[in-house]
C-alpha cells in the first residue's frame, strides 16, 4: 500500500526514483501514459502523504499557509510548460512542494520548499523569484539596521544544514559593507536550502521530522522576510 494522507508517510519508495530514471530516457506521452500508475503511486501518493504530515507544524508557523495535498496547490504538476523552453520535453525530472499563503505575487514572497529527483532532494526556505524591488527593501534593511539584521541571522553559524544560495551581482552593489553582510546584500534572489544526494533519509518516514525540524528553524527568517516583504520597512 502507497502513503497517503490516510495512513500517514513512509518515506518515498525507491521505485519512485526508478520511475524519475526511466522517465529520463522515455520523456513521451506514450511511455508516460503507460507508467502513469507508478508515478501516481510511487511519487503522487507519498508527496501527498508528506503535505498531510507536515501540515499542522506548517499551519503552527503561519496559519496562512498552504496545506491542501493536492496538485497546483502544494504539489507541482509533472507536466512541463514548453512553450517558451528550447527543451520541449513534456515532463518534469522532479517534483515539489511549497507551503505559500495565497497570494498572486507568490514568487515574490517567501515559502518552504522541498523537491526530490532520482539522485537528489533538498529542503529549505525563501523566495522562489524575488523582484528588485524586495530585495532593495531587504538591502536597506541591512544597510540602516546591520546590528538587527545580524540578529536576525545569528542561527546559521550554530547550524551545519542550511546554507545561503541565489544569484548574485558581479560587483558589491554597497562595498562599504563588511564581507559577512555582502552575501546577503548581493543577492539578486535568496534561499537558505540543504542539498542532499538521495540516502536512506528520503526512503524513510524520518524524513518528514528532519523537513518538521528544519522549516521550524527557518521559521523566524521567514517571518523577518515577510515583513520586509509586505511593509517594506520593519
Amino acid at each position: 500500500m502507497s502513503p497517503t494522507p490516510e495512513n500517514g508517510f513512509r518515506g518515498f519508495p525507491s521505485k519512485g526514483l526508478d520511475f524519475f530514471r526511466e522517465l529520463a530516457v522515455n520523456n513521451n506521452k506514450v511511455w508516460f501514459e503507460a507508467h502513469r500508475q507508478e508515478y501516481e503511486q510511487f511519487l503522487l501518493e507519498p508527496l501527498k502523504g508528506l503535505v498531510a504530515e507536515l501540515a499542522g507544524a506548517m499551519l503552527a508557523i503561519d496559519p496562512e499557509l498552504v496545506t491542501i495535498p493536492a496538485v497546483d496547490r502544494t504539489i507541482s504538476r509533472i507536466y512541463r510548460d514548453t512553450r517558451f523552453s528550447r527543451n520541449k520535453s513534456p515532463y518534469k525530472s522532479c517534483l515539489w512542494i511549497t507551503f505559500k499563503r495565497p497570494t498572486k505575487d507568490w514568487k515574490d514572497a517567501p515559502c518552504f520548499f522541498f523537491e526530490v529527483s532520482a539522485e537528489t532532494y533538498r529542503f529549505g526556505m525563501g523566495f522562489y523569484s524575488a523582484s528588485r524591488e524586495t530585495m532593495d527593501r531587504l538591502r536597506e534593511f541591512i544597510e540602516r539596521r546591520p546590528a538587527e539584521f545580524r540578529k536576525q541571522v545569528e542561527f546559521l553559524e550554530a547550524q551545519n544544514t542550511f546554507v545561503l544560495e541565489g544569484g548574485q551581482y558581479k560587483r558589491p552593489l554597497n562595498p562599504a559593507l563588511p564581507a559577512e553582510l555582502q552575501e546577503w546584500h548581493r543577492r539578486k534572489n535568496l534561499y537558505l536550502v540543504c542539498n542532499r544526494d538521495a540516502d536512506g533519509r528520503l526512503l524513510s518516514k524520518k524524513l518528514a521530522d528532519e523537513l518538521r525540524n528544519g522549516f521550524t528553524t527557518l521559521a523566524p527568517l521567514y517571518h523577518f522576510l515577510w515583513r520586509v516583504t509586505k511593509v517594506g520597512r520593519p
